[in-house]
């Protein structure tokens, strides 16, 4: 079991690393995208060696991989956890100064350098069943990169226990931070022969208990809009403003359905995250996500058709348009062989905690990595209002994650037979 002493190097590690600025950047086309990664990267590193674990590579395509060595003699499955080290470009995550709110009152949580951002049980939920515990935030003008800064101090406080406890049966354990994981890159060059691992786990989920086995399938798209570019005083009958076409573009969207703030649950979306340019050139960027292969058609197409109605109706500007793959829903894998999953689920009752086994609107680098060929669910690590200033965490939700992982790769350890199959299923 984690000892408290280990709870307070989770905490301790986990306040070192959010304070490193790690953001990584869609418009780079460095590996990794930024190089800031390194920072956390060479520290992990050196880290990792200090403790101990064997076969520590920093890679060329900037993914940090080590290896805990097997306590057992007999063949058994080589069980690798991934987490990333990359914040979202979506907020600030420059000068983090992490807040740690000892033993949580249940009242509202103020952030001091910012006091309209407020963190509150009546608006997060999940905060009521923190009372008494330990919630670290932001101080309100950044993100805190819980995501996934969590499940990378789970992964280190993992690998301690493990090295220090050689009593506790379980084959060889495969460790891996991987960067730009937030750009849908992560395991962009990952592959299965370096990550030499039968079986992973992401540590990037949500709420305690959380287990997920489903994902969105992504696709982005970009649509480039050129029109005629001429002076405005003699623009008449020759301007074609590419702006003007872009927004018409945007109003053609579907806006009362199919977008972010439309749908919950199964329901996929077209997103537009990003437009720039000018008169002579726009460029309008959108994510498309459904998890569902036909669904994900479906908006492609709609994008399509739109881009091509403003095309006919200005045959003057050239409209283009671009649909790249980005991941794939991990069930059209994973349902195929569920044992990761059960393990994990069986893994969460040994600790004493109700799975939540649910899809999950998004990715993980999971979703790359089981496309190829090595099935990864995700699992909790605790974190709650990812990608902005109201981010937070409960150290004791992340020590729990972390207690999950020693049971796991136990598991793992034992004949397929004698684990109990878990029905999750309402």
């Amino acid at each position: 079991m984690i000892d408290p002493s280990e709870v307070q190097s989770l905490e301790a590690r986990f306040l070192r690393y959010v304070r490193i600025d790690t953001q990584s950047d869609e418009a780079s086309t460095s590996v990794p995208s930024t190089a800031k990664q390194y920072d956390l990267l060479r520290l992990l590193e050196r880290e990792l060696q200090a403790m101990g674990a064997q076969e520590v590579e920093l890679t060329d395509y900037a993914c940090l991989l080590a290896t805990i060595p097997a306590t057992v003699e007999t063949v058994v499955p080589t069980v690798a956890f991934l987490s990333h080290v990359d914040t979202a470009p979506a907020f600030s995550g420059t000068n983090v100064e992490p807040i740690v709110h000892r033993a949580y009152d249940g009242g509202e949580i103020v952030l001091p350098d910012d006091p309209s951002r407020v963190i509150s049980p009546q608006t997060d939920p999940d905060l009521k069943d923190k009372i008494g515990e330990d919630i670290i935030t932001a101080s309100g003008s950044t993100l805190l990169g819980a995501d996934d800064k969590s499940g990378v101090a789970v992964m280190m406080t993992l690998a301690e226990h493990l090295l220090r406890h050689p009593e506790i049966p379980h084959g060889k354990v495969r460790l891996c931070f991987t960067p730009d994981e937030e750009i849908g890159k992560g395991v962009a060059y990952l592959t299965p022969e370096d990550l030499a691992a039968d079986v992973a786990y992401t540590l990037d989920g949500g709420p305690v208990g959380e287990v997920t086995y489903e994902t969105f399938s992504a696709d982005k798209a970009v649509v480039t809009i050129t029109g005629v570019a001429t002076h405005p005083g003699t623009a008449k009958g020759k301007l074609v403003n590419a702006l003007l076409l872009a927004a018409k573009f945007i109003t053609m969207l579907p806006s009362y359905t199919r977008t972010p703030e439309t749908t919950e649950g199964r329901e996929g979306f077209i997103h537009i995250y990003r437009m720039h340019g000018s008169a002579a050139e726009a460029e309008i960027q959108l994510i498309l996500r459904d998890f569902e292969m036909e669904g994900l058609q479906a908006h492609g197409d709609t994008i399509k058709a739109i881009a091509a109605a403003l095309r006919a109706a200005e045959p003057r500007a050239r409209v283009k348009c671009t649909i790249t793959p980005q991941y794939r829903n991990m069930r059209y894998w994973l349902e195929k062989d569920m044992r990761p999953v059960q393990l994990a689920l069986s893994a969460l009752r040994r600790s004493g905690i109700e799975p939540i086994v649910q899809p999950i609107r998004g990715g993980t680098d999971g979703s790359g990595l089981t496309a190829k060929g090595v099935p990864t669910p995700n699992l909790f690590v605790g974190m709650h209002n990812c990608h902005g200033p109201l981010e937070w965490v409960s150290l004791q939700d992340m020590a729990k994650a972390a207690q999950v992982c020693i049971d796991l790769v136990q598991l793992w350890s034992k004949p397929s037979g004698e684990t109990p199959v878990v029905d999750w299923r309402p």
